[in-house]
């Protein structure tokens, strides 16, 4: 078999996996792989069409825990966001591109480990979320992986568990759905996306059923460790690649 479909398709089951057990993170996982199999601008409709699917399975279960007065501002401030990063996206090197995500994965994964063992923002910072949320949409537009800004803000904050998972959920659904629709109208979505995606889907699905099977049995402890050592690995193999 080509050692395309199964990077596709290895980078479809860890993201469905990563996607099962947190509820996002589905791009974060799997671009490793496809950026080794795709060119960034098929990767980064992979990324987001997967995504997207995994959002339609799991949105019906946190949607009780939905402020709008909340979210609301976060969602529109990605929305702007997203063309701008759209138009970025050709643009960008291979090379530069996957050593920035990289970069970014093990940025992230470093401040998402000490974040939680520091300090909280107990207040509310309507212009932070405004301006995380334009970053995140930029970043989803650019790459397919607009969760990370939005997730390390709301680490910072000791708000519900429920209310930080809507805040996932939602703002990940809204920003890649603009994402793939502003990619249509640049001609971006060809045929490699679409083939991808015939191997792709399958692949998700099964590592978000498995996913969440494991997520059930993981005390909040372990849970934390695997996603950010999955992170953290997919990162460092991505920046090592590129040296």
């Amino acid at each position: 078999m080509d050692a395309t479909y199964i990077l596709l398709g290895l980078g479809g089951l860890a993201g469905g996996f990563i996607s099962g057990l947190t509820g996002f993170g589905t791009g974060l996982a799997a671009m490793p792989f496809w950026l080794l199999a795709a060119a960034p601008p098929v990767a980064a409709q992979l990324a987001a069409a997967a995504a997207v699917i995994g959002q339609i399975q799991t949105i019906r279960v946190i949607w009780p825990a939905v402020r709008w007065r909340n979210l609301g501002h976060f969602v529109i401030a990605g929305l702007i966001g997203v063309p701008i990063g759209t138009l970025l996206l050709p643009m960008v090197p291979a090379d530069v591109f996957k050593l920035g995500v990289g970069i970014f994965l093990v940025g992230f994964c470093a401040f998402m480990l000490l974040a939680r063992q520091t300090w909280l923002l107990t207040k509310r910072r309507f212009f932070g979320d405004v301006a995380i949320g334009f970053g995140g949409g930029v970043l989803g537009g650019l790459s397919g992986l607009p969760g990370p800004l939005p997730i390390a803000w709301a680490s910072l904050h000791d708000w519900p568990r429920d209310e930080k998972r809507a805040l996932f959920q939602v703002f990940n659904f809204a920003v890649l759905s603009a994402m793939l629709a502003a990619s249509a109208v640049a001609g971006l979505m060809t045929s490699a996306v679409f083939i991808g995606m015939a191997i792709v889907v399958p692949g998700v699905l099964l590592g978000n059923h498995i996913g969440v099977i494991v997520y059930r049995r993981l005390d909040a402890r372990r849970f934390d460790r695997i996603v950010l050592a999955i992170l953290l690995l997919s990162g460092l193999g991505l920046i090592i690649s590129n040296i």
